[in-house]
């Protein structure tokens, strides 16, 4: 690309992420009124609420929407980094911060041969389909120090390791990278640096694990791809109902724990693939990484007993980074995660008393999002195991250096 073309692009992509987060910004702030529940309430009565209990020095361990690794109390308490601004503001434009970081970090990744501007340009279009949800959760955060950890993986695999970690003991989703990562020297990073961070919060803050206990009885949420089974069986006689139930609307009644069990049977199904996948292949490129890290975390997103909109922003994060690289494969499940984006949206806020009352429409917008998460996480996984794994003709059978050493791409 000539440098006067690319300037354009360039000043086109910043135009476009300004006006969009322009836009989320007065979303939030209730200048502008976006249709549905107020998305904001998480941020101005949950997350202040568990703010003024972690400044007192201790989690919130009678709170069973205290879900979250302990190092999810930074995101909690950043507001006080701008204390001339009311708590649920300050939020916000640390969150619209956190967006702006993540796509430094793109533009910086897209530097170089063999790289693409199409990662920034997927965040840029991805963020804003999702609506203001994005700056109501915390979500955005964790995302920047994945996307850090997936781009520092290519050559520097130490630093890789320790912000996997860190984002990790976040919101826990982050350790799917690892699975992705070969350096040795990136699991040790992680490793330390993910006892040292857990150490000490458990020794300065009481109650630093409680949330493993809450987490562990969490039911079918309203969004999950299991929970079409009683959108559908609430039509047929099922009994059971739809209540807030550990901080998210989910199914509660007969029949219900079976499906949860089986969204972890299809979780651990899903580790077992890519721990196979981990021993099986043999051809990794710089974006081999990537790669693996979008389909893990797609996987998991999946299979999961809960779908939250917010969730929607790791994948696209993490595939951003993997369009950073022009050799990527992934752009079928990018395209089919950007298109789930306004799905997700229109049925949650939008129209997420119809998805509660599983008439026609929610079921439907349900059917739509969750169908085209699944379909990107088999075209993932195949596209994965296609560029990585030999087939039995590839593999040589005539002395000398092995075929993963002559094909292998340090990463």
């Amino acid at each position: 690309m000539e440098p006067t073309a690319a300037r354009g692009s360039l000043a086109g992509l910043l135009g476009i992420w300004g006006v969009t987060r322009a836009a989320l910004l007065l979303c939030v702030l209730k200048v502008l009124v976006f249709p549905g529940p107020d998305v904001t309430s998480d941020v101005s009565v949950i997350y202040r609420g568990w703010y003024d209990v972690l400044v007192t020095g201790t989690f919130p361990q009678d709170d069973v929407t205290w879900q979250y690794p302990p190092a999810a109390a930074l995101a909690v308490l950043s507001p006080a980094v701008l204390p001339f601004l009311e708590y649920a503001t300050a939020f916000f434009v640390l969150a619209l911060a956190a967006d702006a970081v993540t796509l430094a970090l793109l533009l910086r990744g897209a530097r170089g041969a063999g790289r693409s501007r199409r990662g920034a340009w997927m965040w840029v279009a991805g963020v804003p389909l999702l609506g203001p949800t994005v700056y109501a959760r915390y979500d955005v955060m964790v995302t920047a120090v994945a996307v850090a950890g997936l781009l520092a993986a290519v050559r520097h695999p130490r630093l890789a390791g320790a912000l996997m970690a860190f984002g990790a003991l976040l919101k826990v989703w982050p350790a799917l990278l690892l699975l992705a990562v070969r350096r040795r020297s990136a699991w040790v990073s992680a490793a330390v640096s993910g006892v040292a961070v857990a150490g000490l919060f458990a020794v300065l803050m009481p109650g630093a694990f409680a949330f493993l206990g809450f987490q562990r009885d969490r039911g079918t949420e309203v969004e999950s791809l299991g929970s079409l089974v009683f959108h559908v069986a609430r039509h047929h006689g099922w009994e059971g109902k739809v209540l807030l139930n550990y901080g998210s609307v989910e199914f509660l009644g007969p029949y219900v724990s079976w499906v949860s069990t089986g969204a972890l049977f299809l979780t651990g199904a899903a580790l077992a693939w890519l721990v196979l996948w981990r021993l099986m292949a043999t051809r990794f490129a710089p974006h081999t990484a990537a790669d693996a890290a979008f389909t893990a975390v797609l996987l998991f997103t999946v299979t999961s007993r809960v779908i939250s909109p917010q969730y929607l922003v790791w994948l696209v994060g993490t595939v951003a980074v993997c369009l950073c690289f022009r050799e990527s494969r992934m752009g079928r499940p990018a395209a089919l995660v950007l298109v789930a984006c306004p799905v997700t949206t229109l049925e949650f806020p939008v129209w997420f008393g119809h998805v509660v009352a599983s008439d026609a429409l929610g079921v439907t917008l349900l059917a739509v999002r969750n169908g085209l998460l699944v379909t990107a996480s088999l075209l993932a996984a195949r596209t994965l195991w296609c560029t990585t794994v030999p087939t039995r003709r590839q593999i040589p059978t005539t002395p000398g250096p092995s075929w993963a050493e002559r094909t292998t791409v340090s990463s």
